[in-house]
């Protein structure tokens, strides 16, 4: 049984009456939020900024740095993800703030914005030990100012959630919240000290950062369902509460911040690609604007196929989550994953941008997109199986199996993981018409996703007219039986 939320009063209120700078956490939360969305984002942007001359061919060492930076952005942004659930924690506990609170955050908000530039370092020399000791320290000092935050914040404890300024047990609750903070930044510390001996030993200590919370909820789990342990029961309520996986709500703010800054980031390598120089423009061009535009033709068509396939995706998402009433901890983590490759399409966008330069890596760079976005639609597709298991408790009643909803939604998380696959497998085929398929494959998905609800009432009327017929000559069947069975009695 889910423990109850803690119940809510009129902060804003008390924080005016207290006064002193003391005001409700809600837009500091606002805002921190947005920026490690943005910074969980930004992780893209060294790998898809990896220069590859048009005539150079993806051959073994381009594949193998681009596998290698991808790799270390996957786990990056992760722990960035892993960061803001601890935030998030942390906000929970804390409801009030002041001018002290308020600056901590912002010291760690600072060194937030300074990991990419740790990643990137990682990213470019992966066995070099010093960008991994950079980001995990890094890492180590956010965990400290986030644990000086919650000492503060129970020295003052009006600032408090209401629940514990009235409990008795305000130790334990400071303990708790600090056992959550903390988990990540410890093993990032053990990352930094193994970085200048075994690196690998470092990945994996990172890799624990992702995985503990999930692992141990699982042992947990595991050893309720099969060995019958019983779990202690915590002293306040409030505790479970923070162990409860974050709300629907908090998942879909941070998921609508990456899925816009992806967005915006494609217009950004737009602006400083695809502009034009004054000078070749007078002297090549002749003054014609419009026609050294016209070489930047596929790098536009690019872009607008990139930002239909973002914008449909948040589609796919918002649909989804418009259904689901809560969402679990493993709903949690795969949209972590979906949101992970959605950060990865600025990649795709720079490889397929690259066929206005005839680059040689056009079926590469076609397969990749490809890649990318099936990862991306297959963990949303995750997300609704998940919630079929738990449909009572995540699922709203029409869109449970069997409403009227379910197989429009089926479909519609199905289209993009078919499609993606159809052409990824098409190109390996008919390799001359690669380019000409996945741009005909943008402009046909929008117009599918119109016709969607159309065909699935279609489908869903054919098979109930033959599920009809069926039920019509099986009865029939039975009748004749029924009659035989008579005439053989009456014999």
């Amino acid at each position: 049984m889910a423990a109850p939320s803690p119940p809510s009063r009129p902060r804003a209120l008390l924080a005016a009456e207290l006064g002193g700078g003391t005001q409700a956490s809600q837009r500091l939360l606002a805002y921190s939020d947005a920026l490690l969305s943005i910074i969980a984002t930004v992780m893209i942007l060294p790998v898809a900024h990896t220069k590859i001359h048009p005539d150079q061919k993806l051959g073994e060492s381009v594949q193998q740095l681009l596998a290698t930076k991808i790799a270390v952005y996957l786990m990056t942004f992760l722990i960035v993800t892993v960061a803001w659930a601890a935030h998030v924690r942390l906000f929970q506990v804390i409801e009030l703030i002041d001018d002290v609170l308020a600056l901590l955050n912002l010291a760690c908000m600072m060194l937030i914005t300074f990991l990419p530039y740790t990643f990137s370092l990682m990213a470019s020399f992966p066995d070099v030990p010093f960008g991994i000791f950079l980001f995990s320290s890094c890492a180590v000092i956010i965990g400290a100012i986030q644990a000086l935050i919650v000492v503060y914040g129970f020295r003052h404890p009006y600032l408090l959630n209401l629940e514990i300024q009235e409990s008795e047990n305000q130790e334990f609750y400071k303990y708790h919240i600090l056992r959550i903070i903390l988990r990540g930044p410890t093993l990032s510390f053990f990352a930094a000290i193994f970085s200048f001996f075994f690196i690998p030993l470092s990945y994996m200590f990172l890799g624990l950062v992702i995985f503990f919370p999930h692992v141990s909820h699982l042992i947990k789990w595991f050893k309720r369902k099969f060995l019958g342990h019983e779990e202690e029961v915590p002293l306040e309520s409030f505790t479970v509460y923070l162990t409860e996986p974050l709300s629907k709500e908090r998942v879909e703010a941070f998921s609508d911040g990456v899925y816009a800054i992806v967005a915006t980031l494609l217009i950004l390598d737009i602006c400083e690609d695809n502009v034009p120089d004054a000078k070749e423009v007078k002297e090549k061009y002749h003054g014609h604007l419009i026609n050294a535009l016209n070489e930047f033709g596929p790098a536009f068509l690019a872009y607008f196929g990139s930002f239909v396939t973002i914008g449909l995706l948040w589609f796919v998402h918002h649909s989804l989550f418009l259904h689901v009433m809560k969402a679990t901890r493993l709903m949690g983590l795969l949209n972590t994953f979906s949101l992970a490759f959605i950060g990865g399409l600025p990649l795709a966008y720079q490889l397929t941008s690259d066929f206005a330069e005839k680059s040689h890596n056009e079926i590469e760079a076609i397969q990749v997109s490809c890649v990318t976005i099936f990862f991306a639609s297959i963990f949303q597709f995750g997300i609704w199986i998940a919630a079929l298991f738990y449909q009572r408790e995540t699922l709203h009643p029409f869109a449970r199996y069997g409403g009227k909803e379910h197989a429009f939604m089926f479909a519609k998380l199905a289209l993009y993981p078919c499609v993606s696959l159809s052409v990824f497998f098409l190109t390996c085929i008919v390799s001359e018409l690669s380019t000409t398929i996945f741009h005909l494959t943008q402009i046909i998905v929008p117009f599918a996703f119109l016709v969607l609800r159309l065909l699935v009432r279609i489908g869903l009327l054919a098979l109930r007219s033959i599920m009809s017929l069926s039920r019509r000559r099986r009865n029939v069947l039975e009748e004749e039986e029924a009659c035989l069975s008579a005439a053989e009695i009456l014999s």
